[in-house]
C-alpha cells in the first residue's frame, strides 16, 4: 500500500504559501479513499466535543487514519500564517526585530489545522510524503527530466532543458537552494580576490 500511495503524482494538486507546500485535503482524501476503499479517519475531540486540545504552549489537533488494517495517528499545532503556535488568547513575544503579536485562534484556524493534520496523517501511508521530505514530487518527475535531457537534439536544447530541470529541482528543495547560493557566493568571492 505504501509504495502505491507514494507513487501517486501530487504535483498539480499542491498549494504554496510562502516557502511551504500543502496538498489539498480534498484531493488527498479522494486519492487515498480510491486507493484504500476501507479507509476511515477520526478527529479527536476534547471533553467539550471540540477538535482542539489546549495547553500553555498552544493549541493542538489530532487525527487518526485506518486503512488496510493499519492505523496511524498524527498531531499538528494550530499555527498562524508565520507558523507561530496559537492560543485561546492573543499573546506577544520579543524578537530581534521587535515585539510579535500572535492572535487568538478561531474555529476557522482549528478547521484548517484539522484538515492539514489529516493530510499529514495520509502522508504516513505514503500519499504526498515527498512534500514533508522537502521534495514535492515522486521520483517519476526526475525521471521525466532525465528523459527530456536524453531526447535533446542540440547543445542549445540540452542547455535549456537542463537549466529548466535544475531550476525546478532547486525551487522544490530548500537545502539545494542554500547550497547553490553558498557555492555562488564563494565563487564570486574567489573571483574578486
Amino acid at each position: 500500500m505504501y509504495k502505491e500511495l507514494r507513487s501517486i503524482n501530487v504535483k498539480d494538486k499542491v498549494e504554496r504559501k510562502g516557502d511551504l507546500t500543502y496538498l489539498s485535503w480534498a484531493y488527498a482524501w479522494d486519492a487515498f479513499a480510491q486507493a484504500c476503499p476501507d479507509a476511515r479517519y477520526t478527529i479527536s475531540k476534547n471533553p467539550q466535543g471540540l477538535p482542539v486540545f489546549e495547553s500553555e504552549a498552544g493549541a493542538m489537533v489530532w487525527t487518526s487514519v485506518t486503512a488496510g488494517g493499519l492505523t496511524h495517528e498524527m498531531w499538528l499545532p494550530v499555527m498562524d500564517q508565520r507558523n507561530n503556535a496559537m492560543k485561546r488568547e492573543p499573546y506577544q513575544f520579543q524578537t530581534k526585530r521587535g515585539v510579535v503579536t500572535v492572535e487568538a485562534y478561531t474555529m476557522m484556524d482549528i478547521n484548517k489545522t484539522v484538515m492539514r493534520c489529516l493530510v499529514k496523517n495520509l502522508a504516513m501511508f505514503g500519499l504526498g510524503i515527498a512534500i514533508y521530505a522537502g521534495e514535492d514530487l515522486p521520483d517519476g518527475e526526475l525521471d521525466e527530466s532525465v528523459s527530456a535531457i536524453m531526447r535533446c537534439t542540440s547543445e542549445r536544447d540540452l542547455e535549456v532543458v537542463y537549466k529548466t530541470a535544475m531550476r525546478d529541482l532547486l525551487a522544490r528543495n530548500p537545502d539545494m537552494r542554500k547550497l547553490t547560493a553558498a557555492k555562488d557566493q564563494r565563487l564570486h568571492d574567489l573571483q574578486e580576490s
